[in-house]
């Protein structure tokens, strides 16, 4: 059963960075050498087409992508604009198209990368350059898969981007909880949680749980979940006091919303700049496992049907 989405591919030289996108591949060693998973459960995706990228993004802001232009449109990125990069970038929208198909056909799939919620249609912003959640839904959209998603995202920073894409949609519904006085310049979602600085653990479980009951009404259909890690007490860029063991129960309370719901979910990891790049990769790893439990409890319940 393919139930991770990785290539080594992402890895890419952005120089001394906050973001540390070697998390991806320690996950993924984590992951193999604690054998919770075998190197069959990976599966390789490819990189977004052209005609992919061009389902979300203008065609004059990927042109300056691919021809590597500093413009208007490229400017606002905080990260270096280099073709090694720009490939990482449409291979992790591959990545997140390759996901959510899978999760179509399996009920959940975790990609170890993606979540670039920042990405606005016709321009970059923050560590985005790419809008992957907004081109997997746009592709099964296309497909005529799915009428009605959520985005689930638990970053730590407002999906902006995302948000914007999707706000004339109403077969979209888009909910972040964030820290809310923080980067970035804030767009409106259909739902928007802004937490004060240093909210705890208690308060943050308390106000997703009731933002789980407005999705529940909305009845989606497909779940895209950006399991950010950043809200982590010990991370660079946030003020909020979540430990590993509340992010953890984070993870739960979505997976098993979608799991009693029925709803198929693609999982990204999006954000993590831990003090220590290991508590990141526990955070991600934690996401993974409560993943993995779900997936054995399936098995356990088919089984136990079936005989």
């Amino acid at each position: 059963m393919k139930l991770f989405v990785y290539s080594p591919k992402y890895k890419c030289d952005i120089g001394e960075h906050v973001f540390h996108i070697r998390k991806y591949e320690l996950l993924y060693e984590r992951l193999i050498k604690s054998k919770v998973v075998k190197k069959e459960n990976f599966i390789l995706p490819q990189p977004a087409t052209l005609e992919d990228l061009l389902l979300v993004h203008s065609k004059d802001y990927i042109d300056d992508l691919l021809n590597l232009r500093l413009t208007e449109r490229t400017r606002y990125s905080e990260l270096p604009l280099t073709k090694e990069i720009i490939d990482a970038y449409i291979f992790m929208a591959g990545g997140t198209i390759l996901s959510s198909f899978l999760a179509l056909e399996t009920n959940i799939n975790l990609h170890i990368g993606g979540g670039w919620h920042h990405a606005f249609s016709d321009k970059a912003e923050g560590f985005c350059y790419i809008n992957d959640i907004a081109i997997a839904i746009r592709k099964l959209q296309q497909k005529k898969l799915v009428k009605k998603f959520a985005v689930i995202d638990c970053d730590l920073h407002q999906g902006n981007g995302t948000a914007h894409i999707f706000k004339s949609d109403k077969g979209v519904f888009t909910f972040s909880i964030h820290q809310e006085n923080l980067y970035p310049i804030k767009q409106k979602s259909s739902l928007d949680i802004g937490l004060d600085d240093f909210t705890t653990d208690d308060v943050y479980l308390e106000k997703l749980s009731f933002a789980l009951e407005k999705i529940k009404e909305f009845k989606p259909e497909f779940i895209i979940y950006v399991a950010g890690a950043d809200i982590y007490e010990k991370d660079k860029l946030g003020n909020l006091k979540i430990t590993k063991e509340g992010i953890k129960k984070r993870d739960e309370m979505v997976l098993n919303f979608a799991y009693d719901n029925k709803i198929p979910t693609c999982i990204t990891l999006a954000g993590g700049y831990a003090f220590d790049i290991e508590d990141t990769v526990d955070i991600h790893y934690n996401t993974c496992m409560v993943m993995l439990s779900l997936v054995g409890n399936r098995k356990k319940l088919k089984r136990k049907r079936e005989s």
